[in-house]
């Protein structure tokens, strides 16, 4: 059975409302894992990577944050992508929200509460540097870019067209409901999964 694997947006968490979405979308014909990610981008990272290790997932899907890490992932491990609403300047996002915050989903801890640094706006500030490195000739056209005509909270498709192919649109928001999900991600996940298994 074939895998995806969802990477949720900062705030958010496995049980985010795109998450659950796509689980029930694909219920019973594929496999689609929705696991809490850490707080801090590096941890993030290696804690995806040795989750595609272990599971090896078909396709990768993220959304704003998630998306950010999806293609720094995708192309190392050489899995097609849907990087919605990808939010690729994490550091502007998060300087104006230095402080405490609280997720805003269900994390399977238990622990809502975080809090925004300068030491974690400093990681983002790291990797956002070096983002792109892994792009690839092959990687160009194996990830996609969903963007939501109403996002105003990401506005990087120019920056997406800078490196990748393959841009679509939907008519949401940043986050996109559980309709929008199942109506504009399913799809182009469907599509992405074909690639994989060519």
């Amino acid at each position: 059975m074939n895998k995806i694997l969802f990477l949720h947006g900062f705030y958010a968490s496995g049980q985010c409302v795109p998450a659950v979405a796509l689980r029930e979308a694909f219920d019973g014909r594929t496999v689609v894992l929705t696991p809490d990610l850490p707080l801090h981008p590096k941890e993030a990272l290696e804690f995806i990577r040795d989750l595609c290790d272990r599971e090896k997932p078909d396709v990768i899907v993220g959304n704003s944050c998630g998306s950010f890490y999806a293609q720094m992932i995708a192309p190392v491990i050489g899995v097609p992508a849907l990087l919605g609403n990808p939010h690729f300047k994490m550091t502007e996002f998060l300087k104006p929200r230095i402080g405490a915050q609280r997720y805003k989903s269900p994390r399977a801890n238990g622990n809502q509460d975080f809090i925004i640094d300068e030491a974690l706006i400093n990681e983002f500030v790291e990797l956002e540097a070096q983002q792109f490195q892994y792009c690839s000739p092959q990687s160009k056209e194996r990830i996609w870019g969903l963007f939501g005509e109403q996002d105003t909270l990401a506005h990087f498709e120019p920056l997406f067209l800078e490196h990748y192919t393959n841009s679509y649109h939907f008519p949401g928001a940043h986050t996109p409901t559980a309709q929008e999900v199942k109506t504009w991600y399913v799809p182009l996940i469907e599509k992405l999964n074909l690639l994989a298994n060519k």
